[in-house]
């Protein structure tokens, strides 16, 4: 099933990826980003704390 984003949560994906295509994405202390995945999560991560409409964070479910 599809997540609903808001159209700024979106366009601020777009926009960490085209920095992480062009290579010039940093995460944490200037380390540089290696996945598609890492880019997409840093883009959710900026749109959320900026107010935008996005999901709650997936819940690791594991066996106790």
């Amino acid at each position: 099933m599809a997540r609903k984003y808001s159209k700024k949560a979106s366009k601020k994906v777009k926009r960490t990826m085209e920095e992480f295509k062009q290579g010039k994405l940093k995460s944490g202390r200037g380390g540089k980003v290696k996945s598609r995945k890492q880019a997409i999560a840093i883009g959710l991560s900026q749109a959320r704390k900026e107010g935008d409409k996005v999901p709650k964070k997936a819940k690791k479910s594991g066996r106790k």
